[in-house]
């Protein structure tokens, strides 16, 4: 298994590398100046040429580029250009508000899609199934933005429920709770969708194999087939969508946070879009990229996990 890790591990660099060069290229095309986003557009030619020699914007971008390289691989993301505190001072500050999301929202789905799904699979083309289906192609069809908003709409302006603000109190974990429910519900409801209709496939696929016959025949209790037989074979595939979906609700998360206004790195990124913050901007993307490859790394391994053959 240790070399399992280790292979995998040593996969990863290319990758990390490779977004890196991504990350550098995509915050150079963005439009605008970030000389003239700082300082407005009255500020003089000469201010704004002093401003990009200070921010080394008038080098070649090679130089640029190789400067930038060297300093993410020490962990130094650089200084915000328009409020010259270190970008990972204020990404750590956001970065926790985003993880809590992100894992509750991945609670939510696998403890609801997994079990939705073997439900459904038992029941195959009966009513639990076909009410299953309809439900998760409901949660497919809604953006997240606009569930989000139906959500404040039901359970925060009409019922009371929940608060329409979603800042937490500081040190008040109970607060965090009660404001953190409506936002994972939000993301939560798109990823139990997916997790239903793969968990289903995958285990109307496993059921008809052979041995699930033959530990029938051999009198093995019903729920000792469907959990240890037919689930723990079918994870994989469902391990490969929850992996490959953390990255979309980690995008999605940004959206949720503006919706819900809870505090995260959407509030950051939305505002160095705004202000053409390039060190900023280069930041959040590294992290949020570092994030996606972490979770892909965590899914391989989980497949030798679940399955030994997978390591070999």
């Amino acid at each position: 298994m240790i070399g399992f890790i280790i292979r995998r591990l040593l996969a990863s660099i290319p990758t990390l590398l490779a977004v890196l060069t991504l990350v550098f290229l995509l915050v150079r095309v963005v439009p605008g100046d970030p000389a003239i986003a700082i300082l407005g557009d009255r500020a003089t030619p000469e201010t704004l040429a002093a401003l990009r020699a200070e921010l080394g914007l008038d080098r070649w971008i090679g130089a640029q580029y190789f400067e930038f390289l060297g300093h993410a691989l020490r962990g130094d993301l650089g200084t915000s250009m328009v409020t010259h505190r270190a970008v990972w001072t204020e990404i750590s500050e956001a970065l926790p508000h985003t993880i809590v999301l992100t894992l509750a929202a991945m609670a939510i789905g696998c403890l609801v899609g997994i079990p939705a799904g073997v439900w459904a699979a038992l029941n195959r083309n009966g009513a639990i199934d076909v009410l299953t289906r309809l439900l998760s192609l409901l949660g497919l069809s809604f953006p997240v933005f606009v569930s989000g908003i139906f959500l404040l709409i039901v359970f925060a302006l009409q019922l009371r429920l929940f608060p329409v603000i979603g800042n937490p109190r500081p040190g008040d974990w109970i607060d965090g709770l009660h404001k953190l429910v409506l936002p994972a519900i939000t993301l939560g409801i798109v990823m139990a969708a997916y997790v239903i209709r793969v968990t289903r496939s995958s285990m109307l696929q496993v059921l008809g194999e052979d041995y699930i016959r033959t530990a029938r025949a051999k009198g093995v209790p019903r729920r000792g087939i469907i959990w240890r037989h037919g689930l723990s074979n079918a994870l994989i595939p469902v391990v490969t969508v929850v992996g490959l979906y953390v990255g979309i609700l980690i995008g999605n998360s940004v959206l949720t946070e503006i919706v819900f206004n809870r505090p995260g790195l959407g509030k950051v990124i939305v505002s160095a879009l705004t202000q053409r913050d390039y060190t900023m901007l280069q930041g959040m993307m590294v992290i949020y990229c570092f994030m996606i490859v972490v979770v892909n790394l965590i899914t391989d391994i989980s497949y030798g996990l679940i399955d030994p053959r997978v390591k070999q």
